[in-house]
């Protein structure tokens, strides 16, 4: 039998089908078949694990670093491996790595990530008129960027820095402020 090829949009329905599928296996009144179908899953997932497990060790084997790049590019080899504890970058590679893909959906607005601390990935967002000028939206964009690229991150707190200070030119330091009356000798006696 010939493995059926999925586009990424496929494999999205086909996971959230499997999340609707676990929810139906949960509610199951019979805690038999509950427990026979949760350890069914359970089971090729472990095994599946180990396949995937398998296979990038044959990859590091051959010194095939491209190989493992080219897995973790992969969208649904990437949640795979995710899921797995397997993905070949840390937490911060694919948080970064997300935010830079994500720069043109954002409209001029920038992302910093500032750290992960825990479950708490810590972003900078800057606005640039982006997203239709909605820092809003830019915000949700980034925490589904962020949640796709890192599930295991469970909050991302976004700081907003206010307004830039507005430079203020060496001049008017000298000059009297406006209804002081007087020149800069004022007050002299």
């Amino acid at each position: 039998m010939a493995a059926t090829a999925f586009d990424d949009g496929r494999a999205r329905e086909r996971a959230r089908r499997v999340g609707t599928l676990l929810e139906q296996v949960e509610s199951l009144a019979d805690p038999a078949a509950r427990a026979v179908a949760v350890e069914l899953v359970q089971t090729c997932v472990e095994l599946y694990g180990e396949g995937l497990a398998r296979v990038l060790a044959h990859a590091g084997a051959d010194g095939d670093r491209a190989l493992a790049e080219a897995l973790a590019a992969d969208e649904l080899v990437a949640h795979l491996l995710l899921l797995h504890g397997l993905h070949p970058h840390d937490t911060p590679t694919r948080v970064e790595r997300a935010l830079a893909a994500l720069a043109p959906r954002l409209r001029g607005a920038t992302v910093e990530l500032l750290g992960i601390d825990g479950g708490t990935a810590r972003l900078r967002l800057r606005a640039g008129g982006g997203c239709g000028g909605s820092a809003a939206a830019a915000a949700a964009l980034v925490e589904e960027a962020v949640a796709d690229a890192a599930p295991e991150v469970e909050r991302v707190e976004i700081e907003e820095p206010g307004p830039e200070p507005a430079l203020i030119s060496a001049e008017s330091l000298f000059r009297a402020p406006a209804g002081a009356g007087g020149g800069a000798g004022r007050g002299r006696g």
